[in-house]
């Protein structure tokens, strides 16, 4: 569906449920193989969704920015997610709020402290205490990834009830945010995934 759009600019005007169909698209063209990987979780998986090979694509980032961005409660402060995978989905997201006229600022949250200066787990603009933020997240398995984005934030005084993420493998993720209090929504299921790229 993706060829259908001659340039970037044309997907500023698209609904939501295109924007999700292109989205699939990029996905399957360029993020989703099969054959024997092992997870970052160390489970060995018949397939693998490396998404960064659309959140870093111009129009895979203007894309993700307006789908997620949709999806975002009015009182939402920031976007957050753990570096590496969530990092341009947090850029994405935040350039496209400004876009809209709803600027929401990005932060980003190291998997070990700074090594030097402040020595600071969370990057990106100071926040009012309480300030609500939703974590973001590019593939859920377990879930350990973006819980320790969440553990963090909740560490600075941040509000944090929900995480959005583009794919669920279905592995115990949504599981884990309900037990911990945490909404959770994905854009697609690794069955949605699968169906399509078949």
């Amino acid at each position: 569906m993706i060829d259908h759009f001659k340039s970037t600019s044309s997907l500023l005007d698209v609904d939501f449920d295109d924007l999700r169909q292109i989205l699939l698209d990029l996905i399957v063209k360029y993020a989703y193989k099969e054959g024997d990987f092992v997870l970052s979780s160390g489970v060995s998986s018949p397939y693998y969704i490396n998404c960064k090979q659309v959140t870093l694509r111009a129009d895979g980032a203007l894309v993700i920015g307006r789908l997620l961005c949709n999806l975002l409660s009015e009182d939402t402060d920031a976007v957050a997610g753990l570096t590496l995978g969530a990092d341009p989905i947090v850029s994405s997201v935040s350039l496209v709020s400004a876009l809209e006229n709803k600027p929401i600022p990005g932060l980003i949250i190291r998997k070990k402290p700074k090594g030097h200066g402040t020595k600071a787990y969370i990057e990106g603009p100071s926040l009012e205490p309480e300030a609500k933020v939703v974590v973001l997240e590019d593939v859920v398995t377990t879930g350990q990834s973006a819980l320790q984005a969440v553990e963090r934030l909740q560490d600075a005084g941040y509000q944090v009830t929900e995480i959005i993420s583009l794919v669920d493998r279905k592995q115990g993720g949504e599981a884990l945010y309900q037990s911990q209090g945490l909404k959770f929504q994905a854009l697609f299921s690794i069955a949605e995934v699968q169906r399509y790229a078949s």
